[in-house]
């Protein structure tokens, strides 16, 4: 197994939990209802199994896990525990310094990971 650091960054101030692994956080989000697989678009964030869309200003990301990986820059990403206005909570995986072109300011901003 890969060895991983990890930067964890939680925006709920009571939420407390801690992965080791991307799996990790995968697994665990979704047992806690982040079960809609988001994918990056240029103005938002869009699942690609229901029609369900969203922009910047439409979700928060309530949560997220940065993985650093230890030996290979390949390993390293970024979780997104995303939650829509309606409630609607699902994750976004994208690897760690994905490349800004074709993204829109406002996302852009919104997926900055501030320390």
């Amino acid at each position: 197994m890969q060895g991983y650091s990890v930067l964890i960054k939680m925006i709920n101030p009571e939420c407390m939990f801690t992965y080791d692994t991307v799996a990790e956080a995968v697994n665990g989000l979704k047992q806690r209802g982040y079960n809609i697989d988001f994918n990056l678009e240029a103005e938002g964030v869009a699942c690609s199994e229901t029609p369900l869309s969203l922009k910047p200003g439409d979700f928060e990301i309530t949560e997220f896990y940065r993985f650093e990986g230890d030996s290979d820059p390949a390993d390293e990403a970024i979780v997104y525990a995303i939650e829509s206005r309606k409630g609607e909570k699902g994750l976004l995986v994208t690897g760690f310094g994905i490349s800004a072109e074709g993204l829109g300011e406002e996302m852009i901003e919104k997926l900055r990971v501030k320390r």
